[in-house]
């Protein structure tokens, strides 16, 4: 019920404290959050979409068109930026938004790029954990849109780059909407080598985790992995070894060998 109060409100940020803006595109975030499990009437998903338009392309205050620029500087124009903002929380914080709220594919790809840029950096890497950004980025996990799904995978890639965030983050992957997700991606034959690479890092990294176990099986997730190796082309070798390792991390090969055979 909020929600279309607080686009309202975001049409008088060019008007206040820059710092008021944090707080107020905090408070949209979680609250699109909560409306995850829930359905959503028609009137909301319109009005998410405009404040994911907004947060996207910025705010312009033209002032009070009665009075001129010579009687007052506070007429001018102002903008408040959420999305190209220079300050990493309100652009990551925004960026969230826009991949939670719009369905244009030119935004969601500008917002994955976005998304890929802030996660090289450790204060990104944070960000992603504080906001719990996992379940946002599976919303986007679909064959479906192809061309997102590789952006996505990037994201969750930088993730998994050494640093003092992989162990969270690996836990925060390590449940059944996750592992479903993977599952339903690894059933479908249009995905590419490239897009199996980037799933096969991730799968590799949480078959690590012992508990995990549990998770491949329930989700038959090992036995695709069986599949895969056993028909991967040798050439793909990037490919080939981590199914390798996947596969020995599970206990499902006794072989220490890095290469992919056409036959079992």
């Amino acid at each position: 019920q909020l929600l279309p109060l607080a686009a309202e409100q975001l049409q008088w940020m060019p008007l206040v404290n820059p710092k008021l803006h944090m707080p107020v595109i905090k408070f949209i975030y979680w609250s699109i959050r909560q409306l995850d499990t829930g359905v959503q009437h028609a009137v909301m998903t319109s009005t998410m979409r405009r404040l994911g338009e907004d947060i996207f392309k910025g705010v312009v205050s033209k002032g009070n068109p009665h009075i001129s620029s010579e009687q007052s500087t506070e007429s001018k124009s102002k903008s408040a930026a959420f999305f190209k903002s220079s300050c990493m929380p309100l652009r990551f914080l925004s960026t969230l938004i826009v991949l939670k709220t719009v369905t244009q594919v030119d935004y969601l790809a500008q917002a994955f790029d976005s998304l890929h840029i802030d996660l090289k950096t450790d204060e990104g890497k944070a960000l992603f954990l504080e906001y719990q950004c996992v379940p946002v980025i599976l919303s986007h996990l679909k064959v479906s849109s192809r061309g997102l799904l590789s952006s996505a995978l990037d994201g969750l890639l930088q993730m998994t780059m050494e640093s003092g965030s992989l162990q969270p983050f690996l836990e925060a992957c390590s449940n059944e909407s996750f592992f479903r997700t993977c599952s339903a991606l690894l059933r479908s034959s249009k995905l590419d080598v490239q897009i199996l690479e980037k799933l096969c890092v991730l799968l590799q990294k949480l078959s690590r985790i012992k508990s995990n176990k549990k998770m491949f099986e329930l989700f038959n997730l090992h036995q695709m992995i069986q599949e895969l190796h056993r028909t991967a082309n040798p050439d793909d070798a990037f490919l080939c070894i981590n199914l390798n390792s996947i596969r020995l991390n599970l206990g499902l090969s006794r072989s220490n060998s890095l290469t992919c055979s056409l036959s079992t």
